[in-house]
């Protein structure tokens, strides 16, 4: 029987619990509709892959290769399997996506060793790594070969072009590689404003992870290699992760979309402008504190529990540590300042309760 397809929800409500909760940016659509229609030979010979590599090529250098994949874990999997051995681990930080949130992805799947450290903000430094960076002729331990950094990070801070530096100097000299997981890396260069090769290729990142979907695309990520002596059968770990798409055409397009003009500085700009105009708002709220510089497009908080819940009722958000009562609240390239004043007077009301 012939159903018609049909709106399940309104486009009018918003929250503030994830920018993976946001549609796709018109003009993404928009490329993938271009994209459509006739043939296009499968697996990345096509025409919109090849164009995407010139792209990349022009935002990170000549040596730069983009591998485009489904999704963010998807491609943190693929670039450490490449980059490790069999009995090799990746120093990252304890908040780091790789080791909360991808449900043990990198170690089952990527069959590596995460080698954790706590940090006070999310970031990595030479210090720090040296707290696992050692045993390499240990057989009893995981060999340390890559050290991974989140850009922007978990928490929602920014590394500068020198602290990427330094770690890229300082692991590269200890005979390790650095790759970036750059979901939210426009998201960095936005509240930067450089360039990304500045805090990629130039300071000497040898692979990172390029994502698209939390800033506007429907789906897609990419594995960009900087570096490629760090890496090793990309194509086949490609496949061998469930990662190669067969219409990479839809993918590739919305990169291309995304990265040829200046789509994906826009989005990301606009993200972390709702951000800080939500911590502007936040921070004169008595009982709620903000608890790490609003420096992308996240906003960490710590209010009273029961507040918090009252508030969920009204806005879709997340907590990060429910037992300290910290929230999370995440900006998007389509939250509009109405959104985030809607919300700010929505807390001031229940804090007042």
């Amino acid at each position: 029987m012939r159903t018609d397809a049909r709106r399940h929800h309104d486009p009018q409500i918003r929250g503030f619990a994830s920018d993976n909760y946001a549609g796709a940016h018109p003009e993404i659509l928009a490329a993938i509709g271009l994209a459509n229609g006739g043939h296009q030979i499968a697996y990345g010979e096509d025409d919109y892959t090849a164009n995407l590599q010139q792209i990349v090529k022009g935002h990170f250098g000549p040596t730069a290769e983009a591998f485009p994949v489904f999704n963010g874990t998807g491609a943190n999997v693929v670039s450490l399997q490449a980059m490790t051995d069999r009995w090799g681990a990746v120093i990252c930080a304890e908040s780091a996506h790789i080791n909360v949130d991808e449900g043990g992805a990198p170690e089952r799947v990527g069959g590596l060793k995460l080698l954790t450290v706590p940090t006070p903000d999310g970031k990595l430094t030479p210090e720090l790594i040296d707290r696992q960076a050692y045993g390499w002729d240990d057989e009893h331990r995981a060999m340390p070969q890559v050290v991974s950094i989140t850009q922007n990070t978990e928490l929602g801070t920014v590394y500068t072009p020198d602290e990427i530096r330094a770690i890229c100097e300082h692991s590269h000299e200890r005979g390790m590689k650095v790759h970036l997981d750059g979901a939210r890396i426009a998201n960095a260069a936005a509240s930067l404003g450089v360039p990304v090769r500045t805090f990629t290729s130039e300071v000497g990142v040898d692979v990172l992870s390029f994502g698209g979907t939390k800033n506007g695309a429907l789906f897609g990520e990419a594995v960009v290699v900087l570096n490629p002596d760090a890496v090793r059968a990309m194509k086949h770990l490609r496949k061998l992760s469930m990662q190669l798409a067969s219409k990479m055409r839809f993918v590739s397009v919305q990169l291309e979309a995304l990265l040829a003009g200046d789509l994906w500085l826009r989005n990301a700009r606009h993200a972390n402008a709702m951000a800080q105009r939500l911590a502007e708002g936040v921070r004169a709220v008595d009982g709620v504190e903000i608890l790490y510089p609003v420096q992308a497009n996240a906003v960490f908080a710590r209010l009273p529990h029961d507040v918090s819940e009252r508030l969920q009722k009204r806005f879709r958000f997340y907590f990060w540590d429910e037992a300290a009562g910290d929230v999370r609240w995440m900006c998007s390239f389509d939250t509009t300042e109405d959104d985030v004043d809607a919300f700010v007077l929505a807390l001031k009301e229940e804090i007042a309760k």
